[in-house]
């Protein structure tokens, strides 16, 4: 709302040209425009009001003014009919302002700013001069209100700077006061310094005499402290070194005391259950069984060579597995991935485990061997959180050991004597545990004969 060049005048329209501002609107004016715009506002109803100006309908005339002002203003220099319809309630609401203006003679008494603010909405003949004599009395008010500031400021300083001069000779009479007392207090302390100078060369010459004393009496102390601690760690790391011999010692007796007590018990339950075993297998019938009967020979019509042939077990048969599994104390000990990924190699590994312990688990049940599943630690992404099934153990080898290692290292822990069966395909491991005295056979061997759990 710079110029209202483009405004349409509100007296009879044709009579003569529009009357035009040819400055901009005074900031005061402008100001109690939009008020009386944002008062008359809420008179009309929500059609009334062009379409940049409903979204605020609901405001109340502060929220207006403050943020629809220059909408306001704009509409009301681009829309007579707006301007028109805010003029009908401002002669409602201001009837006798409204009716000298279009007199065409405005009350002396009323306030320029309300005259021309009212004269630019209603449009009367002679409303540019309204508006621009109200500017230049709103720039004369605001230039006496800034000159008598100015002078009410001038006298507050000078009667300011006559009271800075007064505290400030005042301050100068008290620094003088000062200053003569100080001197004579400086006198005093020289003196007094003078005296205490002395007294402190005294003082340092007998320091340095009990110093030197003391720092002689602090080596002596030094050394005998270095000696006694000397001895003491001395005697501490033999102390040390004799109670953990005394230790290693214990523990040593202690271990391999139970390791071989347990080998040896173990071993004893072997040979025990082997000789009961035997024992059952030689019951001998009293009478009917001659020794030329248990020479075993093929009677005509009965057995021929290729049938003899045919009863050997093969490498894979679950069969054979069978009769190792039967062996008294038999232990047996599975590689574990290395059956599964013979069997089924495709599926997780977590399921790879839980399956095979799963059918372990009947194994041990029906045969009543001890079962020991490893598995690699390095397959291992995270720790795993297994519940070993009944009857089998679950070993993962530690960080830098395989399980081919962990599988050695059971056989090797075995009594010489025990049946040790081990199952891996790997030829390494098979021929390590063959040494050490197990029997290796076949993952496949193991997979058929869990096929039958």
């Amino acid at each position: 709302m710079e110029h209202a060049s483009g405004a349409e005048p509100a007296g009879a329209a044709g009579d003569g040209p529009a009357e035009v501002l040819d400055r901009p609107l005074p900031e005061g004016v402008r100001r109690r425009v939009v008020a009386l715009v944002s008062d008359a506002f809420g008179g009309l109803t929500v059609a009334e009001l062009p379409s940049q100006l409903r979204q605020y309908a609901r405001f109340t005339p502060t929220r207006r003014a403050k943020f629809a002002g220059n909408a306001m203003a704009a509409a009301l220099e681009s829309d007579p009919v707006f301007r028109q319809r805010i003029g009908e309630r401002l002669k409602e609401a201001q009837p006798e302002l409204a009716g000298a203006l279009e007199s065409g003679a405005p009350p002396a008494a009323a306030d320029p700013v309300d005259v021309a603010a009212a004269a630019y909405v209603l449009r009367p003949t002679g409303w540019v001069k309204l508006v621009a004599a109200a500017g230049e009395e709103a720039q004369r008010a605001d230039a006496e209100r800034a000159d008598e500031e100015g002078r009410r400021e001038l006298e507050r300083l000078r009667r300011e700077l006559a009271e800075a001069h007064e505290r400030l000779r005042t301050e100068q009479e008290e620094l003088r006061a000062d200053l003569a007392a100080a001197r004579k207090e400086a006198e005093s302390l020289q003196r007094k310094l003078r005296s205490a100078l002395s007294d402190v060369k005294r003082g340092e010459a007998a320091l340095r005499k009990v110093t030197g004393e003391i720092d002689g009496i602090r080596a002596e102390a030094a050394a005998r402290v270095a000696a006694a601690d000397s001895e003491s760690r001395r005697i501490r790391t033999r102390l040390t070194e004799a109670e953990a011999s005394v230790e290693a010692s214990r523990r040593a007796v202690r271990e391999g005391r139970s390791i071989e007590d347990m080998r040896l018990r173990l071993l004893l339950d072997t040979v025990l259950d082997a000789a009961s075993g035997l024992r059952r297998e030689l019951a001998l019938p009293p009478a009917s069984v001659r020794p030329a009967d248990t020479v075993e020979a093929v009677e005509p019509g009965q057995m021929t060579p290729k049938d003899i042939a045919a009863r050997a077990l093969s490498e894979t048969d679950p069969a054979l597995l069978d009769q190792l599994l039967a062996l008294p104390q038999v232990h047996l000990v599975v590689d574990g991935y290395n059956v599964t990924k013979t069997g089924y190699p495709t599926m997780p590994l977590e399921k790879q485990r839980l399956r095979l312990l799963g059918g372990l688990s009947v194994l041990a049940a029906q045969t009543g061997a001890e079962v020991t599943c490893v598995f690699d630690g390095a397959e291992l992404a995270a720790p795993v959180l297994l519940a070993p099934p009944r009857g089998v153990r679950v070993l993962f080898s530690k960080p830098g050991v395989t399980a081919d290692e962990l599988i050695r290292q059971l056989v090797r822990a075995e009594p010489s004597g025990r049946p040790v069966v081990v199952v891996s395909t790997d030829r390494e491991v098979a021929d390590g545990v063959a040494k050490a005295g197990a029997r290796p056979v076949a993952s496949v061997m193991l997979l058929k004969r869990l096929s039958r759990v």
